[in-house]
């Protein structure tokens, strides 16, 4: 690969990488070993650097994997500072607003409609931002009953124009109670449930909730009259209360699915493990998708210290993360060629749990061991927040001496992912300076973030960065029509240096 030509490019580089892992990981939200407001100004801090230094770059991490707490932060950002901006980045950078703002939750978009007013962002572009995603929801009477507040402040601060069949969703949200009825059935079921207790079954069930306790509805009843339009995240979270059995835990996200088989007591997860390890392993597989088997023989640390138990705000998310990866390493592995080590030597990742100090030095002696044949592993994943204390730093030496002594021809490729994002030192903690490290939120996003992982050796400069953010940004934006040689050159990148 090529030599950054001056330090300058290497710092451009290491700027950019720095804020893709706080972005992946980072959530403003209190951690194992720091707490909210410290992750809120770091994150502010962050922001505000790149938005600031590296304006096309942060508008480009919109394509990447980062979380929807981030990518809310970049487009408020963008809208907020689009004076300092070209007319070209404009034009970009509204594609690409677009086109995220598409793919997050619609729940998270009103929230970010609503700070967009509270910051006084009124342009003409911004509205027609506004205006677009709207036009595009494919029941804005849905939203009107689902997300009414939200709905009400977009439609206020863009002056939206509620004519035709839009007409009902207007006077519901600012003249409400003077229709006697409303053809949209979502509407007149609202009218009705105020007054109607089989109205409340009819309506999305985070709003039946509460009319349902205004009618004094019994738990038990409303959720097996609720079950038809619940979604599956909402049928998931209701399954311990209504003891449901009709829930597919195989269509469950990966890194979701192993949140709620940490959440279950080990006696339930021991009498339910053919149930539990069969969907993980179908999950891991369709996260898997085209990669699966192609990674060759493979062997990885997982974290399970007492760290891994998060915090109060996001319980057991490290630990959840490692889980779904040992899956996930499974399915990507040639068949029969995966080894994954817990650091608490447990052997049974079902009932893994959060406990004791993080032992990663020895783990990684054990996990360098030749497999069976004698050969040593192709590929090894490390998935920990990085405190290596038993002994500290034996991981780096451990890795640093492998890589100098035993490998130097770098046949065993080495990658660090870290579920935790570090607010004192802006970044997610890193073993050693020779080993690739990416922040990771869900185990589903491992195999694109192999290949970020390679630029955060030292070992290529801004350039080639910016054509690997180039390539993710025609992505996202539909414009490679090619998807098979985008394919190819990801492949062939990630034989190259994804994790040497």
């Amino acid at each position: 690969m090529r030599t950054p030509e001056n330090s300058a490019d290497l710092i451009a580089a290491e700027d950019v990488l720095l804020f893709a892992n706080a972005a992946i990981t980072a959530t403003g939200q209190r951690e194992f070993r720091s707490g909210a407001l410290d992750q809120q100004l770091s994150l502010d801090f962050l922001h505000t650097y790149v938005r600031v230094n590296y304006r096309r770059v942060y508008a480009a991490c919109l394509a990447l994997d980062i979380n929807d707490h981030n990518a809310a932060r970049i487009v408020l950002g963008l809208l907020e500072t689009a004076g300092e901006a070209s007319a070209e980045e404009r034009r970009t950078e509204g594609r690409l607003i677009a086109a995220r703002l598409a793919r997050m939750p619609p729940q998270r978009v009103y929230r970010l409609f609503g700070e967009v007013r509270r910051a006084g962002v009124n342009n003409r572009r911004t509205r027609a931002i506004m205006r677009d995603w709207l036009a595009a929801r494919p029941d804005l009477g849905h939203d009107a009953v689902k997300y009414r507040s939200g709905v009400k402040t977009a439609a206020r601060h863009i002056h939206l124009r509620c004519a035709g069949e839009a007409a009902e969703v207007g006077a519901f949200l600012f003249r409400p109670g003077k229709l006697p009825r409303y053809e949209h059935p979502l509407l007149d079921a609202w009218r009705r449930a105020h007054y109607e207790q089989g109205a409340v079954a009819e309506l999305p069930f985070t709003v039946a909730e509460g009319f349902a306790a205004r009618h004094g509805m019994k738990r038990e009843t409303f959720l097996k009259r609720a079950a038809p339009r619940m979604t599956r995240l909402e049928r998931l979270r209701t399954q311990a209360a209504f003891q449901r059995t009709d829930v597919d835990l195989t269509v469950m996200p990966l890194t979701r699915l192993a949140l709620y088989v940490l959440a279950l007591p080990f006696e339930q997860r021991a009498a339910r493990r053919t149930e539990l390890t069969g969907a993980l392993r179908t999950a891991a597989r369709r996260a898997a998708g085209r990669h699966a088997g192609s990674w060759g023989r493979v062997h990885a640390v997982l974290d399970d210290s007492f760290s891994s138990s998060g915090s109060g705000q996001k319980r057991r998310r490290p630990l959840a993360v490692a889980l779904a990866c040992h899956h996930l390493l499974e399915a990507l592995a040639a068949p029969g060629a995966y080894r994954g080590l817990w650091t608490s030597g447990r052997g049974d990742a079902l009932l893994v749990r959060p406990w004791g100090p993080t032992p990663l030095g020895m783990r990684v002696l054990d996990a360098l061991e030749p497999g069976p044949g004698g050969a040593a592993p192709d590929r090894l994943v490390i998935v920990s927040d990085g405190w290596d204390n038993a002994p500290a730093g034996l991981a780096g030496e451990v890795l640093r001496v492998w890589r100098a002594r035993l490998d130097p021809g770098r046949r065993t490729a080495v990658v660090h992912v870290n579920p935790v994002y570090d607010a004192d030192g802006f970044d997610v903690r890193r073993l050693a300076a020779g080993v690739p490290t990416a922040g990771i939120r869900d185990a589903e996003d491992l195999p694109a973030l192999v290949e970020i992982a390679r630029f955060a050796e030292g070992r290529t400069g801004a350039a080639e960065l910016h054509a690997y953010l180039d390539r993710r940004v025609a992505l996202f934006l539909g414009e490679r029509d090619t998807e098979k040689e985008t394919e190819n050159e990801t492949e062939n990148e990630t034989e190259k240096g994804t994790m040497s």
